[in-house]
């Protein structure tokens, strides 16, 4: 989106890009969505699909987002190189990946499809909990810049230190929340793919404390058209995140993001690596 509520937002300075030639695009970090090591990964994420959704080549809309986290990115410029792998009827296979200097820093796969009109069915539902007003909202004060980017209210599992879990003891991984933007921003698929990984790391909640930790890889597959997104605007999103497994330094960590009005917009996975 480029009308005037979105021009100016943090999300889409940090997802500018430059084009350098056909396929390769150059942008630079902002400190807007910081991390504890570097860029909040969901907008790393949204940047890679972006480099997609810009190239003239480009048909249909964002279906699956593949993310690889490499390295850390450090502060400055990189370059984001993008090619169409294969072109299909009903899908565009991408390869995308980002550099900086000699170092790659993030590999993607991207799929692109055409909306069609065909037999639909949807079994999950929606997570039962209170309308977004009669929720607190988490204080982000003092914390990583990326968590002031969002607004989040927790029905159930907010995230916080010293919670009663321990490794002796784990408590519960699953989370329900509604998140948007902050300040506000109309939903695009740019937006979803960063807020698809904006459920923070689940050993937080299941021991209360947070060792050296990265997500390695997450996957974002997205269920809703455009016309979903329109009418979801700059409401809050509904969602649950939970984890199933901490083993051999990994764990899973899997969401669904739903609309206001009870639509699954996008599912995400990944897998997060942490020491001890």
């Amino acid at each position: 989106m480029t009308d005037t509520m979105t021009a100016e937002h943090p999300l889409d300075r940090t997802l500018n890009l430059e084009p350098q030639r056909a396929g390769l695009y150059r942008g630079a970090t902002t400190p807007d969505y910081w991390n504890m090591a570097g860029p909040f990964g969901g907008t790393t994420a949204a940047t890679l699909l972006k480099a997609v959704l810009d190239h003239p080549e480009r048909r249909g809309r964002p279906v699956a987002l593949t993310v690889n986290f490499c390295a850390a990115l450090a502060q400055g410029e990189f370059e984001i190189a993008v090619r169409l792998v294969r072109d299909g009827r009903s899908t565009q296979h991408w390869n995308v990946e980002m550099t900086q200097g000699e170092t790659v820093a993030s590999t993607a796969s991207v799929v692109t499809g055409a909306e069609r009109e065909t037999w639909s069915h949807a079994a999950a539902r929606p997570p039962e909990m209170p309308p977004a007003r009669d929720l607190p909202v988490m204080s982000t004060e003092g914390r990583n810049a990326w968590l002031q980017r969002y607004e989040f209210r927790y029905a159930r599992g907010e995230p916080t230190r010293g919670n009663g879990s321990s490794p002796e003891q784990p408590g519960p991984a699953l989370s329900q929340a509604w998140v948007r933007d902050l300040p506000a921003r109309p939903l695009d698929y740019l937006a979803l793919a960063a807020l698809s990984d904006t459920f923070v790391v689940k050993i937080l909640n299941v021991r209360g404390d947070i060792p050296p930790v990265a997500t390695v890889s997450l996957s974002t597959y997205f269920m809703a058209d455009e016309a979903a997104l329109a009418r979801q605007g700059s409401r809050p999103l509904a969602t649950t995140s939970d984890a199933r497994a901490f083993k051999h330094g990994f764990n899973d960590q899997s969401a669904e993001l739903w609309s206001d009005d009870g639509q699954l917009l996008a599912v995400s996975h990944q897998v997060v690596w942490f020491k001890g």
